[in-house]
């Protein structure tokens, strides 16, 4: 009986049949490995995908392959896919990566060396310009858009008896003019720097001096770029308007072509002062970017109040809509029988006011005085504390000049039906108190001593008495005079008032 057995899916395999395997299952299955790791191997591509197609019609399609690059200033960005003959051209397809597109309809594509001597061909691609339109995939670009390379034999072939003669006369007489010396009268012309020298010695000199003129240049071509997109291409379109211009006047730009001869004699003749202006450019051109970036930064802010104030222009109408009852109603009353008639009497008191304002002015100056006698005395006066020993208060003059006027209030107030009545306490007895002489003005008391009674022997008299009378001066400003010291030596004298 066979051994061979039919098992369905779910059944349990017996144990006897796992380790047996079918050989030709195993070929089979090894085989295709092995195709796909050959093909992924050889092709490094993926069956049934391809990237961006492009294709390119050349006069000459002979010097590319199957696989040649494609590259876009020097870095691949796809390959050659196929290359068929159509009648007299060749038509290459190409596959471009995600990195090499966009693609515009403007394009050009050539064909390229990577060696001097030919060989190792590769398809340079320049994309376009971004204001082209975009092409989809499996666009074609035209003959016109593609050119071959210039191969050797196209360049020998140039080279025939009469040009290769003509080229040794060149190269005869390039090499006599680098090392032949000049005479003295060529001599004479040339830049004191490379006077006696022959052109290779200047040529060399002039090398020395390349570093820097290369960085010039390449400092003003990245200028000529400009620092926008588009700078370039607007300098360009720019300079087509003008030519188109000056090319409607033919006339006037011959005679301007005819006076430029004297128009740099006159820069010949102002070559110092040319060049002191040359000089001062880069200062100049700085202070002209700063300028421009100050200018620069004020557009945003300029911007944002141009914004900010169309809200106020679209309503500029309804509000001199609104505006005009309102000039309407002031002009009604600009009328005489309004305020036009109180500017009439204004007019005719204004000289009154003026003459009142000029006769005010020695009133104002005797208020000055009287302002500067309270800031400078009177108020320093009354702000002083006065030291009376056992009866110092501790508090400020004007204090106790207005405890006095409460004092007196007091005694004054009524106490029964009698009304109003100031009551003092009079006594006789103890001490006789004589006066110094009197200075009392005026009266017939002058140069007499006073006679008294007191309670209590008077401790002393303040202040003390100066033994003549202080001058009256009615004409000195009162803020010249110094402010007496309160309690200095002088403020307490003797009781008898003879000190």
């Amino acid at each position: 009986m066979s051994r061979t057995r039919w098992w369905r899916r779910h059944d349990e395999i017996p144990v006897s049949e796992l380790g047996r395997t079918n050989p030709i299952r195993f070929a089979i299955v090894g085989l295709l490995i092995l195709l796909v790791a050959v093909y992924f191997g050889f092709t490094k591509h993926i069956p049934f995908k391809h990237g961006f197609r492009l294709k390119a019609v050349f006069d000459s399609a002979v010097n590319v392959h199957s696989k040649s690059p494609v590259r876009i200033a020097g870095v691949n960005v796809g390959k050659v896919s196929s290359i068929r003959r159509e009648g007299h051209v060749g038509v290459v397809n190409m596959e471009i990566e995600g990195r090499g597109l966009p693609i515009h309809a403007d394009a050009t594509v050539k064909i390229r060396p990577r060696i001097f001597l030919e060989g190792n061909w590769f398809i340079e691609l320049q994309p376009g310009s971004p204001s082209a339109p975009k092409l989809s995939s499996g666009a074609t670009l035209p003959i016109t858009q593609t050119s071959n390379p210039v191969q050797i034999d196209q360049v020998l072939d140039a080279l025939n008896t009469e040009t290769r003669a003509n080229l040794q006369n060149f190269l005869i007489g390039w090499g006599d003019g680098l090392t032949r010396k000049p005479n003295a009268a060529e001599d004479a012309e040339q830049d004191p720097e490379v006077r006696g020298i022959d052109a290779a010695q200047a040529l060399n000199k002039a090398y020395r001096r390349g570093e820097k003129a290369l960085r010039g240049n390449a400092v003003v071509q990245q200028a000529v770029n400009g620092t926008e997109p588009h700078d370039l291409s607007k300098l360009v379109k720019s300079i087509g308007k003008v030519t188109a211009a000056l090319n409607v006047h033919e006339q006037q730009l011959g005679e301007l072509i005819e006076h430029f001869n004297a128009f740099f004699r006159s820069f010949a003749l102002q070559a110092p002062s040319l060049k002191a202006t040359v000089a001062e450019l880069p200062s100049s051109l700085r202070n002209i970017n700063r300028g421009l970036a100050a200018l620069d930064a004020s557009f945003p802010p300029t911007r944002e109040f141009a914004h900010d104030i169309l809200p106020g222009v679209h309503s500029t109408n309804a509000t001199v809509t609104a505006t005009l009852p309102w000039i309407e109603q002031v002009r009604a009353s600009l009328a005489p029988s309004e305020l036009g008639g109180v500017a009439k009497g204004l007019v005719a008191a204004t000289p009154s006011l003026a003459r009142l304002t000029s006769e005010q002015t020695p009133f104002y100056r005797q208020t000055d005085q009287f302002n500067k006698c309270l800031t400078k005395v009177l108020f320093p006066a009354g702000n002083t504390k006065i030291q009376d020993s056992s009866a110092t208060s501790g508090v400020e003059n004007y204090k106790e000049f207005w405890y006095g006027l409460t004092g007196l209030n007091g005694i004054g107030q009524s106490f029964d039906g009698n009304g109003d009545v100031a009551h003092f306490l009079l006594g006789g007895g103890g001490p006789t108190i004589r006066s110094a002489p009197t200075g009392v003005q005026g009266t017939s008391f002058k140069g007499l001593r006073l006679l008294g009674h007191a309670t209590l022997p008077p401790l002393g008299t303040r202040p003390a008495y100066p033994g003549s009378e202080p001058p009256y001066k009615p004409l000195v400003p009162c803020s010249t005079q110094a402010l007496p010291d309160f309690n200095g030596p002088l403020s307490v004298g003797p009781a008898d008032g003879s000190g």
